[in-house]
């Protein structure tokens, strides 16, 4: 792939907040090869070629943390942790990319033309399809609980089979997010007459905390489940650096848990007790007929 080559190795890695224009030159790129290949339902297929263009960079960069651990004669877990907490910090801004990409485009396009090219991720606003919740749910603690840990399970296993496999689900859940993020403050916008750009401000002020919680909960999982299938492939099987390597992403994925529950516990408490945020909402399903 050609693109992969333009930047350095360790770009990413060195400056990760050039993650946020790169999730948004693939996510656009993504979106212009599927809606002019397949015209019909270009929704996931969008989310497939972003996904496609930056796996190389995250092999990338995951090829550098096992070229280091490689060499070094003892694990430290203070290293290991510092080194995942800065891929964590490279999927944020590629998420956060990813999501201002969907979020634009569901605002600026015609409202035919994005019901089109994003019928997949708005479905999910009535709840249909596999996600973590974005905008609207039941309000039980539970329900949100179980919905994201079925993404977050998604995201680990997924990791642990392909190695960076689980960059899709996460590109698809930044897409369904800025899409609904989007729609809805398109929605409150023409509701009120009032701009939509001021809507989308306020949305992601309410929902940021407990998005990115929940976000980097996934995160977590993926890398636990990418690091560990490299370990059994690079490490002596039962090896004491094995289990060491191992046993510290077991860990990593119990702190996706602890962001599992932080984020259901805000989310919960955002959806049953900011009203603004609920306005919003009706503002806009009162706008779209939903």
């Amino acid at each position: 792939m050609v693109l992969e080559h333009i930047f350095p190795e360790d770009w990413l890695e060195r400056k990760g907040r050039y993650a946020f224009i790169l999730g948004v030159i693939y996510s656009v790129i993504g979106i212009l090869i599927a809606s002019v290949l397949f015209p019909g339902d270009p929704a996931l297929v969008a989310v497939a070629f972003t996904s496609m263009l930056l796996l190389p960079e995250l092999y990338k960069i995951f090829s550098i943390e096992e070229r280091r651990e490689s060499v070094e004669q003892r694990v430290s877990i203070r290293a290991l942790w510092r080194d995942d907490m800065d891929i964590v910090r490279i999927y944020i801004f590629l998420f956060l990319g990813i999501l201002l990409v969907y979020s634009m485009g569901t605002i600026l396009m015609p409202e035919m033309q994005a019901n089109t090219l994003f019928r997949e991720q708005l479905e999910i606003r009535f709840g249909q399809g596999f996600s973590g919740q974005a905008i609207l749910s039941s309000g039980l603690f539970f329900d949100l609980l179980s919905n994201n840990f079925m993404v977050m399970i998604a995201c680990f296993i997924l990791a642990l089979l392909t190695g960076d496999g689980a960059i899709f689900l996460i590109t698809w859940n930044a897409s369904v997010w800025g899409t609904i993020f989007g729609l809805t403050a398109k929605g409150a916008g023409m509701f009120s007459g009032k701009s939509a750009f001021l809507y989308f401000g306020l949305i992601m002020l309410i929902v940021f905390p407990h998005m990115m919680l929940e976000a980097i909960c996934y995160f977590l999982a993926a890398i636990s489940g990418s690091v560990i299938s490299k370990d059994v492939i690079l490490e002596e099987f039962a090896s004491h650096r094995f289990w060491e390597v191992f046993g510290f992403n077991l860990y990593l994925f119990l702190f996706a848990i602890i962001f599992l529950l932080l984020g259901a516990l805000v989310e919960t408490f955002v959806l049953e007790n900011v009203s603004l945020y609920g306005d919003i909402i009706r503002m806009s399903m009162q706008a779209i007929g939903g």
